[in-house]
């Protein structure tokens, strides 16, 4: 018998998400955008398609949804339907999905309201909220192919550990999102579902790997997202769609059940971590994950419980404006200046922080990201036949097969940076930095190579937040700088990348770094900032 081509494997996985979408929701031709529209954000509003009611639930955060609930004044199942509604339109509009889990979610949210009518009591913190997953993140018998044709096979025995945990404290899982070939690039797409959009502006990309979650989110189809960063993937999609998210500190959350290619390797761990629409959400998420005690079953991970603090002023922030290998566009130095001024005014400590060693740092990452020279995605990618996409061939010419002494060796090279930047910060009395999330704002199509602004923090393994600003980028003030000379060649491409016109309506995210094991201070220390940044 013939070997079945890609193309047939890939459709596994596209006659899922089709028989998945609940088409009742769909839009009509009449209330599709125009080609010359851009910006999706609005048409939900404009589509009639969602009640006033279910509008003012989508528009919600987690938080405040549980808290609705509590109160009686929405039910479960009242807003897996609104967030169901909303996802179908936003599907529909960005291609972010891979799978929709309509009766799932439904079932699961009437069984909720019926607990509480039972006992006038929430499940737990998270009863109701509806949540996207990243597609990477096991669902028992469902398919989990984290971008590769070769898995459309994969059936999943079990739910992933994350999974298991949040829905005992009452989480909702209605929808699987999208993420790049191979997982390892800061675009979103892949031979399987296509390209993914972003809905401030569907000429850019939402970012990657967990560009469908951000895009998920920045539309407002789930009250939380779950992604996954191993370089940035978390915190750079956050930031291209408007959103907020959080890297958490390696082996805070629990990661059984998860496909990624080249497991074992733990050189540089990836981690899971939520995507939001408030910084309380970061709170209320991670507060949810930890009271699951998940290191009962995944014993790797530390049993730190989530720290409830209340936020004060009382810190130093180093300000890194540029990381001197590649220079920021002008909207991200706006955003900067406009935040450092502002910060000023309020009375926050700060001091300019020069990038230690960047270049050194990146370096042992890029080997630590394949140290078997990427042989398990390359096989993974060569069982199929699927062809490589263009971010896919540049991740993996960065790849340097080593030996296990030389593997090591980089390892040792790893902790010794880690302590100097440690003992940096310590000697300098620098309590967080305050950096950009990406060198710009959301890319275009297959351009986000970049990953160094938020790579850096993963290497050091320090928790990183990122926040919206409020601002997007203005042609009038975010003109080229004409005078800039750039210091390389990868720099004067960024340079020569970036034209105003071509990123209208794209959010400005900012990036605020921790030490080790500091979330909850990373966080508490955003919502400061982020009062500050976004006052009038």
């Amino acid at each position: 018998m013939a070997a079945q081509s890609w193309e047939d494997q890939a459709q596994v996985c596209r006659d899922i998400l089709a028989q998945s979408i609940p088409r009742q929701w769909l839009l009509p031709a009449d209330k599709l955008p125009s080609a010359e529209r851009t910006n999706f954000l609005e048409i939900p509003r404009e589509s009639g398609i969602l009640t006033e009611t279910e509008l003012q639930i989508t528009e919600t955060d987690a938080t405040g949804l549980v808290e609705s609930m509590a109160g009686r004044t929405w039910t479960a199942e009242e807003v897996v339907i609104a967030f169901l509604k909303r996802a179908t339109i936003g599907h529909q509009l960005l291609n972010f999905a891979t799978e929709f889990m309509v009766e799932d979610a439904l079932s699961q949210a009437r069984d909720l309201d019926a607990h509480f009518r039972r006992t006038r009591k929430v499940v737990g913190p998270l009863h109701g909220v509806p949540i996207s997953v990243k597609e990477m993140v096991s669902f028992k018998d469902r398919v989990t192919n984290t971008g590769y044709v070769s898995w459309s096979s994969n059936v999943a025995s079990e739910d992933a550990l994350i999974v298991r945990t949040l829905r005992k404290a009452g989480a909702v899982f209605h929808v699987r999102t999208n993420l790049p070939q191979t997982c390892m690039h800061l675009d979103c797409n892949n031979n399987i579902t296509g390209r993914t959009h972003n809905p401030h502006n569907i000429r850019l990309s939402p970012g990657g790997s967990s560009g469908g979650e951000s895009a998920s989110i920045g539309f407002r189809c789930a009250a939380i997202g779950i992604g996954s960063d191993i370089g940035g993937s978390i915190r750079l999609p956050a930031a291209f769609c408007g959103s907020y998210g959080i890297r958490p500190t390696t082996l805070r959350t629990p990661w059984n059940g998860v496909g990624l290619a080249g497991e074992g390797q733990e050189g540089i761990r990836c981690t899971l971590g939520p995507l939001t629409n408030s910084l309380r959400d970061l709170d209320l998420f991670m507060r949810a994950v930890t009271d699951g005690k998940p290191w009962d079953e995944e014993t790797s991970l530390v049993p730190i419980p989530w720290k409830q603090l209340t936020p004060s002023p009382e810190f130093t922030v180093g300000v890194l404006w540029d990381d001197m290998v590649v220079h920021p566009h002008p909207p991200v130095q706006r955003a900067m200046r406009e935040a450092v001024a502002k910060m000023t005014s309020a009375g926050i400590a700060m001091k300019d922080w020069q990038p230690y060693k960047h270049a050194h740092g990146m370096r042992i990452i890029n080997d630590l990201f394949y140290p078997d020279g990427a042989a398990a995605q390359l096989a993974a990618l060569e069982a199929s036949g699927e062809p490589w996409l263009p971010l896919t061939k540049e991740a993996f010419t960065r790849a340097r097969k080593m030996t296990a002494a030389e593997t090591w060796t980089v390892n040792l090279e790893r902790e010794a940076y880690r302590t100097e930047y440690r003992m940096l910060m310590k000697e300098q009395g620098v309590d967080f930095i305050l950096c950009p999330a990406y060198l710009g704002v959301a890319a275009e199509p297959n351009e986000a190579r970049y990953s160094a602004y938020t790579a850096i923090w993963n290497i050091l393994d320090m928790p990183g937040v990122v926040f919206p600003t409020g601002l997007k980028v203005d042609p009038d003030l975010d003109g080229i700088e004409t005078d800039y000379k750039p210091r390389s060649a990868q720099d004067e491409f960024e340079y020569r990348a970036y034209a105003p016109e071509k990123f209208v309506d794209a959010p400005i995210g900012l990036q605020l770094v921790g030490n080790r094991f500091c979330d909850e201070e990373t966080v508490a220390a955003s919502k400061i900032l982020e009062t500050i940044i976004r006052s009038s």
